[in-house]
């Protein structure tokens, strides 16, 4: 991350157990950037240009948790079909740990609205460090996990339409967001001469992505609603915001995201996927899991659709777990957000991850809370539906 101050400073320093914990660096083929834990705790989002066309056995995703640091090999990679190198649409891909992430490991959840621009964001990543005046440093080899914050100013595709030629390549309208670097002052406000979007930034709290960072998650309300894709500058007649002419993350330059409201589809029916034994109707449901004696296992809900819908209409419901005798954190990981039904799908599952240990304790129960349903209403017009799972104890006193 390079900043806006006279140095990386409190702000930018991210603690243990604050939130972050399960943004990971991405390393693959000799290569690095940065990813995050997706809500399954399985699988995690990073951009394609790191991992395309590279063998999953070079691929390492290490976390740094209050519980330590962790390192996972990488089992799968899928990249998204329409990726296109050239004009770096559809940069997203997903990766597959080889085991459950640890469970001292944030989950995310994503950013479904498409309402981005004007927003502020927190980015986080693994890349190059330095400061909006110099850019980045070459000299600082240390690759900390940082965070700063910038607003969402425009549409690369908008952007395209105004620079035409001199931005070569061809972003997808309503797929990436665009941002520049704010100094505090009008010379360096690139976009609000380019997309008449007039923001001079967030004071110290400004910044932008480097190298490493590609990958890294953009969080608004707490979701990921992009990832960090790329960088440039410009400059047109008369206009050059760039500080220093050159291109190395410095104010006035422009950074790019993939907008996850863009990829949500792909992102979800492709985690779907992968889930083992998950019930796909109401005959399938399993009622309790075994807790095992390490790790988290899935156990599932299920939400159905059984009405008419128009074309294209997504149909959500919002859900979060409740403790029972089961306890969030120590008996299961617990889990709140939208579960969103695609119009190709009639049902889709909610996982909830199980942690195993080799304490003696009592069978347990929990239960998940579906409620606000969109595009549909529940049967006979409830208004909250609560679901149970119980947690069988394994572990036994020996005689």
């Amino acid at each position: 991350m390079v900043v806006s101050g006279t140095e990386i400073n409190e702000f930018n320093r991210i603690l243990l157990g604050c939130g972050f914990d399960g943004v990971v660096r991405v390393s693959m083929g000799g290569y690095y950037g940065t990813g995050s834990l997706l809500y399954d705790g399985r699988a995690v989002l990073t951009v394609a240009h790191l991992v395309s066309g590279e063998d999953v056995l070079t691929g390492k995703v290490m976390f740094e948790t209050i519980e330590g640091v962790f390192s996972s090999d990488v089992s799968k990679v899928l990249v998204h079909p329409d990726y296109d190198d050239v004009n770096s649409n559809a940069d997203i891909a997903l990766l597959w740990l080889d085991e459950p992430a640890p469970v001292s490991a944030d989950r995310y959840s994503l950013f479904y609205p498409d309402v981005e621009i004007g927003q502020l964001f927190t980015m986080v990543g693994y890349g190059q460090q330095g400061i909006g005046l110099d850019g980045v440093n070459d000299d600082v080899d240390v690759l900390d996990r940082l965070k700063t914050q910038n607003t969402v100013d425009g549409d690369a595709g908008d952007l395209k339409l105004y620079l035409g030629a001199q931005m070569s390549w061809y972003p997808l309208a309503d797929t990436v967001w665009v941002s520049d670097f704010d100094s505090g002052f009008s010379g360096e406000d690139a976009l609000s001469e380019w997309l008449n979007y007039t923001h001079l930034g967030v004071g110290d709290n400004e910044g932008i992505t480097a190298g490493g960072d590609s990958g890294g998650p953009a969080f608004i309300n707490g979701q990921i609603a992009g990832i960090a894709s790329y960088g440039a500058h410009f400059e047109t007649l008369g206009f050059s915001p760039d500080i220093d002419d050159i291109v190395n993350s410095s104010f006035g330059e422009l950074a790019f995201w993939q907008k996850i409201s863009a990829y949500e589809e792909w992102i979800d029916q492709s985690i779907r996927s992968t889930y083992e034994d998950s019930p796909t109707s109401k005959d399938e449901v399993v009622m309790s899991i075994v807790e095992g004696d390490s790790d988290t296992q899935l156990i599932y809900f299920l939400v159905e659709f059984n009405g008419i819908r128009g074309a294209n209409d997504v149909v959500s419901v919002d859900y979060r777990t409740v403790d029972g005798t089961a306890v969030a954190g120590e008996d299961f990981l617990a889990v709140q957000g939208t579960l969103q039904l695609y119009e190709s799908e009639g049902y889709a599952v909610i996982p909830v991850e199980v942690i195993g240990d080799e304490l003696i304790e009592s069978d347990e129960v929990f239960y998940l809370e579906v409620s606000n349903p969109v595009g549909g209403t529940f049967t006979d017009d409830v208004q909250l539906l609560t679901a149970q799972r119980t947690i069988f104890n394994d572990d036994y006193i020996g005689a």
